[in-house]
Parts: C-alpha cells; sequence; structure tokens
C-alpha cells in the first residue's frame, strides 16, 4: 500500500502543479489587461492516517489564493471618462441581458469591477472595454443631491439645454456723488425671454438733489410701453431717515408705473421688480441692488463718473450638447455651449470586507457572496473608499517577473512528482519480478 499511496501522492502533485501553473498561465496572459487581479495558489495537505507510529500518505490540492485587494499601478490616459480608484473598493456596473426598443435591459443583480476604461457608447452609457456600463447615484437637476439610494446605469442625455428665462438679476455700481454737469448715466441689463431670446433692459440714473437719484426702466422689446416705470433711490441717514451708512442705499420710494418695491426693511435687501412682456406673455424681473446700509451692490461715494462694478443674471439662453467631464468626487457633468453644466449622477465607491472573496466573473468584473460581506457604497474617498482619479486607469496586479519564478518552482514541482511516479513504477516491477 505504501508504494500505490505515494504514487497516488505523487499523482495529485501533479495535479495540484498542473493547477498551480494554470493560475500563473492565466496571471501572465492578464498581465496588461486593465484593472485584472492576479490569482496565487495555495497547497493543502490531506491526510490519510498519521499517528505517532505510522504515517500514510495522503494527496495535496490546489486552492486558487485570490488577490483582490492588491492595487495595480495607475496610468494616466487622454480618456477623460476613464476612472481609477487610488485605495479600496470598486466601481458598481450593470451587465446588459437583451435590449428593449433600441436600449439595453440589464441584468437584476449588479457585478464590481476595478477596470475603469469608461466610454460613451451610441446610446450615452458609459461602458468599459469588457462591456460593463458603470453605475451611479442619479442627481437631482435642481438640487444637485444625489439619490443614494438608487444604484442605475450612467446615461448621459445628449439633448439641448432648455433656456431659462431671467428671474433675477444683481446689480454693483458706484453713482457718483458728484457728478459731471449734464452727464447721462445708464446700464443696460441683458435678459432672457422664456424661449432664450436675448433682450435689452436699460436704467438711466438722473440725480434729483444729494444723496437722490431717480432711475427709469425701460424695455425695448416690450409690447405694451417701452417704460416699464421709475423709482426713488436715497443714499445715507439724512435723506433716507434710515440708519445706514453715508453713500449705501437708505430707502427706496416713489415707485411708478410697473415698477415696485417693498421700500427700506433693516439688514434686508433692496430690490426692485418690474414686469416686462416681449411676446411671451408677463415676465416678471427682481433687479437686487444690495443689502440696505451695504456696500456691495448700488453705492454713491465719491467721484464724477458712473462705475459699473458687476452685473449678473440668472437666465440662461438654449444649449446644444459638447462634452462629458468628470470629478474627482465622482460627479459625471454633461457641458454645453451656453457654457452651462449640469451633474447627472455621481459615481460611488463599493468596498466589501473582504474582497478577496468576491466571485470571479467575466470582464474582470465580480458578484458578491457571503464571505465577502455586504458591499457598501460610498463617496470617493470616505468610510475607507478609496479616492478616484480622473483620466486614469488602474493597471493589472501582476508582476511578470514573479510570475516566471513561480513557473519555475512549478515546473521543478511537477518533474519531481514525475519522478515520485516513474521510481514508484519500477519499484513495484521489482516486487512483481520477485515472484518469478
Amino acid at each position: 500500500m505504501s508504494l500505490l499511496g505515494a504514487m497516488n501522492t505523487a499523482i495529485s502533485g501533479m495535479t495540484a502543479q498542473s493547477n498551480a501553473f494554470s493560475n500563473i498561465s492565466d496571471n501572465v496572459a492578464n498581465s496588461q489587461t486593465i484593472g485584472f487581479k492576479r490569482i496565487d495558489t495555495n497547497f493543502v495537505d490531506y491526510l490519510t492516517s498519521s499517528t505517532a507510529t505510522s504515517n500514510t500518505s495522503g494527496v495535496v490540492l490546489a486552492r486558487p489564493d485570490y488577490v483582490n485587494d492588491v492595487q495595480g499601478s495607475i496610468q494616466q490616459q487622454e480618456n477623460p471618462l476613464s476612472f481609477a480608484i487610488a485605495g479600496a473598493g470598486f466601481f458598481a456596473v450593470s451587465q446588459p441581458n437583451g435590449t428593449s426598443s433600441g436600449l439595453p435591459v440589464f441584468q437584476p443583480e449588479t457585478f464590481y469591477t476595478r477596470a475603469g476604461d469608461f466610454q460613451m457608447d451610441a446610446n450615452g452609457y458609459l461602458v468599459n472595454s469588457a462591456g460593463n456600463f458603470l453605475d451611479g447615484w442619479p442627481v437631482d437637476s435642481t438640487t444637485g443631491v444625489p439619490n443614494r439610494a438608487a444604484l442605475t446605469p450612467v446615461r448621459i442625455d445628449q439633448s439641448i439645454y432648455n433656456p431659462i428665462p431671467t428671474s433675477t438679476l444683481d446689480l454693483s455700481a458706484n453713482l457718483p456723488a458728484t457728478p459731471a454737469t449734464g452727464a447721462t448715466m445708464s446700464t443696460q441689463l441683458q435678459i432672457y425671454d422664456t424661449l432664450g431670446t436675448m433682450h435689452t433692459v436699460t436704467l438711466d440714473w438722473a440725480q434729483n438733489a444729494s444723496n437722490d437719484w431717480t432711475v427709469s426702466v425701460t424695455s425695448a422689446d416690450d409690447i405694451a410701453s417701452t417704460s416699464r416705470g421709475t423709482a426713488n433711490i436715497l443714499f445715507g441717514p439724512l435723506a433716507s431717515a434710515n440708519p445706514v451708512a453715508d453713500g449705501t442705499v437708505g430707502n427706496i420710494t416713489g415707485v411708478t408705473g410697473n415698477v415696485t418695491s417693498t421700500g427700506y426693511v433693516s439688514g434686508g435687501v433692496a430690490t426692485l421688480v418690474f414686469d416686462t412682456d416681449m411676446g411671451n406673455g408677463l415676465q416678471t424681473v427682481s433687479l437686487n441692488i444690495g443689502g440696505y446700509g451695504d456696500t456691495s451692490g448700488l453705492t454713491q461715494f465719491a467721484g464724477s463718473q458712473y462705475n459699473l462694478r458687476s452685473l449678473t443674471q440668472d437666465g440662461v439662453p438654449p444649449g446644444s450638447f459638447t462634452s462629458v467631464s468628470t470629478r474627482i468626487n465622482g460627479d459625471i457633468v454633461q457641458n454645453y455651449d451656453n457654457g452651462r453644466t449640469v451633474v447627472i449622477a455621481r459615481v460611488p465607491v463599493v468596498t466589501f470586507t473582504n474582497p478577496n472573496a468576491l466571485q470571479r466573473q467575466d470582464g474582470q468584473s465580480f458578484t458578491a457572496t457571503i464571505d465577502s460581506g455586504t458591499p457598501i457604497s460610498s463617496e470617493a474617498g470616505s468610510n475607507g473608499a478609496g479616492g478616484l482619479v480622473t483620466g486614469a486607469v488602474e493597471n493589472s496586479n501582476v508582476d511578470i517577473a514573479t510570475e516566471f519564478s513561480k513557473l519555475i518552482v512549478a515546473q521543478r514541482a511537477y518533474s519531481a512528482n514525475t519522478k515520485m511516479i516513474t521510481t514508484a513504477d519500477e519499484l513495484l516491477q521489482q516486487t512483481i519480478d520477485m515472484k518469478r
């Protein structure tokens, strides 16, 4: 039995080394595969019988040792949509399971990968080279807050950016305390209507007396009347009878026409509100000229010339889609030719208690198991999750030199086991020959 046992043990050794060779071959073949995680080999001895006085040879088995928690090198790429994870974690991805109405239908199970070479496909989805679709948290376009309860494939909407009519303007300027005789001071405001067409509204300033100005609001394209109305702006405590600093807005009075104002409110914002109709219905616009007693908006300080410091408005013309960009917090951003950007999704980093226990799948992807633990989706760089590197990918964590060293050892061990079988065969033959 000892000779047969030795032969069985040697055969198990050959099988184990063959499995080790297979793992080495897999590693070497995927040494250039983005996001690939190598497979090492553990050898386990199983006994037949072992006591203090005797030992019967057993067998050896080769078990794969998955190395999913060792990072490969990060390499920058020209692709702006690629991601790499610096640290622990995986990308959540979906795999297609047929199509419906020309769009992919996805498997209900979530997959995980480190292959971040994502590109936009013909339908606007972000897909890596293995065909896995990147999942992300959808972001509310109004609030900019991601919905962390949902994880869906990221799809780029390449439709136009809808126009937004102007509703608020913010003006910061200085009216001269001693304007030049006969000087004309005006400000042209560019606003957008509901169709995204630009129109011009003009503010004409005239000084009535020290610290007392009248502003006239005109809209050249208003279908009812170009003149929208007027208002008196009073500066400083003497003219306004309110506790504000000299040269700052103290009150708004004497409004006429379609111009309205709430007047002085301690700590409040000085606002003129006017209505205009450029042919698409009545449009209400609020003109903020700073806080009462504040120097950040409209002021009246020394000088003889009108000085416009800044003018902003919240209207937007229509825009065409131009490109997609990414941010290190995982935001996927759509860019438009009107200068606007929209965050459509945020990519989380998914971590596991035991990532080496994940189940390997095709295309450098994995699925969760009982031993791997529950997937935890976190913001990049938080709760133990790695940070994101944009415009980069993670290479395979296989080291060719190390694999060749393992190959030499496996080859020698396999040859040694074949020698054991040859020797056991010779000894058995000698035993048979004894009967002759």
